[in-house]
């Protein structure tokens, strides 16, 4: 005899932080990054907060110093407390900025079994050459990466005064790409809350 199961779904929303993955001088990151939290904001399924790269600064070295644990007091907490993570990045010769690499690796647990969605920018390639370099690296982490990503070709020219010019199709891109963020979101926290992750 075939019963109907039902299934209880934690809708409360998704705590999603944010990384803004460029420290360089005039970088156009918080350009995107203002379009981007309001994407977030607008949903009622997400609750966004912000971790800059430009104001981590987390040394290069990989050294435990006071310097380092106070630095990482302003970031670790933010990453831990994530249900999600937007990822914002440039291309830098074909690749994330270095910056954002140091940021990832001073943490690992605090990605495990969370999804990561990724959003570029850059030049021709729209940073989608970074995207796949950093697909990698979170895989290496246990976290998962959502498919859909949003990106910027020729990112200066689609802005102006700090708004898009034709914002259809990223708000487009952007509400497919956070839709699966969330659907992803959802089912690993349900995961890690009935059985901690133990890769």
């Amino acid at each position: 005899m075939q019963t109907d199961t039902l299934v209880q779904t934690d809708i409360t929303p998704l705590n999603v932080t944010l990384v803004i993955g460029s420290n360089r001088h005039g970088r156009f990151g918080p350009v995107v990054a203002d379009w981007l939290l309001g994407r977030l904001r607008d949903r009622d399924d997400l609750v966004p907060d912000v971790v800059d790269v430009a104001g981590a600064d987390l040394p290069m070295s990989m050294a435990p110093t006071p310097e380092t644990t106070a630095a990482l007091a302003s970031v670790t907490p933010k990453l831990a407390s994530a249900d999600a993570f937007v990822v914002l990045t440039p291309e830098y010769n074909h690749s994330y900025p270095a910056g954002l690499k140091n940021l990832v690796d001073w943490h690992f647990t605090e990605w495990q079994a969370k999804p990561v969605a990724l959003v570029s920018y850059g030049g021709i390639s729209g940073g989608l050459r970074a995207v796949e370099h950093l697909r990698q690296v979170f895989a290496e982490l246990h976290a998962v990466t959502v498919r859909d990503t949003v990106s910027f070709h020729n990112a200066g020219g689609s802005f102006a005064d700090g708004r898009l010019k034709d914002p259809s199709g990223p708000d487009a891109a952007a509400k497919t790409m956070l839709d699966q963020l969330v659907w992803w979101g959802r089912v690993l926290r349900e995961g890690r809350a009935a059985r901690p992750y133990g890769g």
